[in-house]
């Protein structure tokens, strides 16, 4: 899900529309992933390995069997071949596992949501503290952020509109959002969010005489 120019630019002109009856500024960020889930590969991994060994344990026949047609005459598989056959089953399993969980797709699909969510609030977070907090002179900034890969969005607020503004409050703006993402229709999704955002900073934060635009209105990507 990529957004064309004349998407990018329908979010850039909605905070602009936005942000003409507020002193608060809106600052968006759309993201392909908050993370490359290398870790949730591993420990796929290392649970199929698991796996492994406890089916050599449980069925050790085909060990067995390997052994006696490696060497008919031994009259029992000493405990070096059972360690040496388990190992090279163990580096299969990984060498698999490897090339198998270098698909993106299935490791997203296999990573548990509330990992997801975390992830995605933690990248929300870093990159509100480089881009948005107190970078206005009124503590007013707010980050809009979107993980397409996750299908999940953050609303993060400077200090002076959390102070004012409950986190419910953004509700309606994270409903507007939701209901075009889940129809691939993200920039739409996002447009309207962040008009509902810029109700919400009008009703606490209206505009004063000589405010100025603090922050970049256009959609960052990354």
């Amino acid at each position: 899900m990529r957004m064309t120019a004349a998407e990018r630019d329908s979010v850039t002109a909605a905070v602009t529309a936005a942000e003409a009856g507020t002193d608060g500024e809106i600052v968006t960020v759309v993201a392909r992933s908050s993370d490359a889930y290398h870790d949730v590969a591993l420990h796929w991994t290392m649970l199929a390995m698991l796996l492994a060994i406890a089916l050599l344990a449980a069925f050790p026949l085909p060990i067995e069997r390997l052994h006696q047609w490696l060497d008919p005459w031994a009259p029992a598989v000493p405990i070096n071949a059972v360690l040496t056959i388990a190992l090279f089953v163990l580096v299969i399993v990984f060498l698999i596992c490897r090339v198998v969980f270098a698909w993106r797709p299935l490791r997203l699909a296999l990573t548990p949501r509330a990992t997801k969510a975390r992830r995605v609030r933690a990248r929300a977070l870093a990159i509100f503290r480089a881009a948005a907090e107190k970078r206005t002179i009124g503590a007013t900034g707010v980050l809009l952020y979107l993980s397409l890969d996750e299908h999940r969005a953050e609303i993060i607020a400077d200090a002076a509109i959390h102070d004012r503004v409950p986190d419910a409050t953004w509700g309606a703006a994270m409903a507007a959002l939701i209901g075009p993402l889940k129809q691939g229709r993200a920039a739409e999704g996002m447009a309207a969010a962040v008009a509902q955002i810029g109700l919400v900073l009008a009703e606490h934060f209206p505009r004063t005489p000589g405010d100025t635009n603090e922050l970049p209105d256009r959609l960052i990507t990354l």
